[in-house]
């Protein structure tokens, strides 16, 4: 055997069976200990992930953080190092990719340029035998269900690019995988496209209850589309949530810094009457009163619409107004605290909004920030 089959065979004899639930339904998809190295370099550390039936979870990180790695590992695009995949329990880790049940659409649309819309949908049933009858509805109904009908018969040349994207989820969708895994789909569309192919693949997801797992670096697209979120950075998961949950209670400077926009005070603890406080350059700040305070400190995080412009909060901060930034729906403050250090303030429409070189003062309840060792 070659190396890489010892590993497989050792791997396959040695891990557990799959958990099921407590209604005795395996998870549709888990990730047994997939990791992948080439050479020397680790692009995917061993990782346990479980994905639900119909959940859409979301794959975000950082270039080079190990989020495309997975997606190619649950594919087969790429040969595993270690581990094992189940797919509705059934151990499909050596299944070859076109038998998985998996669809696959990626950045680039890969559309045949000499077909015309409807036969770009078909080729995949065409590739499965689908009876001709059969195949002719099902391609009307994928492509009603993207609102493209009426573009049946142009070719994709004279498409816009959020056209030609939803010809390949149309595509993707019309053969019903069990599983569509999504690479990007959206990179390449502008913002405002972007925003609505967004609601566009949240609806279909909605209406085919399909699992998808979906890679992506944008954290607002991953915050306004996932049911889970699954944070990747240095070839592992950081940490796996809600949305709500990674935004509002980040497990690590990490997720508090690639998440959102952060304040972040770092220190150390204070013992003392009352709740433990975190002595940093900028203040003595109560913590919030979830946390025990064990070791030396860790880091405040606050996120700029909990800071409120002027005293009385439980904490404060003061710095130098350096910058303001209109953004339509909100005004952004950019405070020098000093020792190297800014704030940014989030300051919704009819707040007063200082002025440049002015003084600021702004304060937050110990309770509406996270802390993270």
């Amino acid at each position: 055997m070659t190396a890489t089959e010892t590993t497989h065979s050792t791997t396959t004899h040695s891990a557990p069976q799959p958990m099921p639930h407590a209604d005795g339904m395996p998870p549709k998809l888990l990730v047994d200990g997939l990791s992948k190295q080439y050479g020397q370099v680790t692009a995917l550390e061993p990782t346990q992930l479980a994905v639900e039936k119909g959940e859409f979870l979301t794959l975000l990180g950082p270039s080079g953080s190990g989020k495309t790695t997975l997606l190619q590992l649950v594919c087969g695009l790429v040969d595993r190092s270690s581990g094992r995949l189940f797919i509705d329990g059934v151990d499909q880790s050596d299944t070859p990719v076109h038998q998985r049940d998996i669809g696959l659409v990626f950045q680039h649309y890969a559309l045949f340029p000499h077909l015309t819309v409807a036969e770009n949908v078909a080729f995949p049933l065409k590739m499965r035998g689908c009876a001709p009858g059969e195949l002719g509805r099902r391609v009307k109904d994928a492509l009603d269900m993207v609102h493209l009908g009426h573009l049946a018969d142009r070719f994709p040349r004279a498409l816009s690019g959020g056209q030609q994207q939803r010809v390949a989820l149309a595509r993707c969708f019309v053969y019903q995988p069990s599983i569509i895994l999504m690479d990007e789909p959206l990179g390449a569309l502008d913002k405002k496209l972007r925003d609505h192919m967004q609601i566009e693949i949240k609806r279909l997801h909605r209406e085919t209850g399909t699992t998808i797992i979906y890679v992506t670096h944008d954290q607002e697209e991953a915050l306004a589309m996932s049911d889970r979120i699954c944070l990747m950075n240095h070839a592992r998961i950081e940490q796996i949530g809600a949305p709500h949950d990674i935004y509002m209670r980040p497990r690590t400077a990490f997720a508090a810094d690639f998440i959102g926009i952060s304040n972040i005070f770092r220190g150390e603890f204070v013992h003392g009457d009352g709740r433990p406080r975190l002595s940093t350059p900028h203040g003595l700040f109560v913590l919030p009163e979830a946390v025990t305070a064990s070791g030396k400190g860790g880091a405040l995080v606050v996120r700029p619409e909990h800071l409120r412009v002027g005293a009385g909060a439980a904490n404060s901060i003061t710095g130098t107004v350096t910058e303001v930034v209109y953004a339509g729906s909100e005004t952004r403050v950019i405070a020098d605290l000093g020792a190297g250090t800014q704030a940014i303030l989030r300051l919704w429409p009819g707040e007063p909004v200082p002025r440049l070189g002015e003084p600021v003062t702004a304060g937050w309840d110990a309770d509406n920030a996270a802390f993270v060792p």
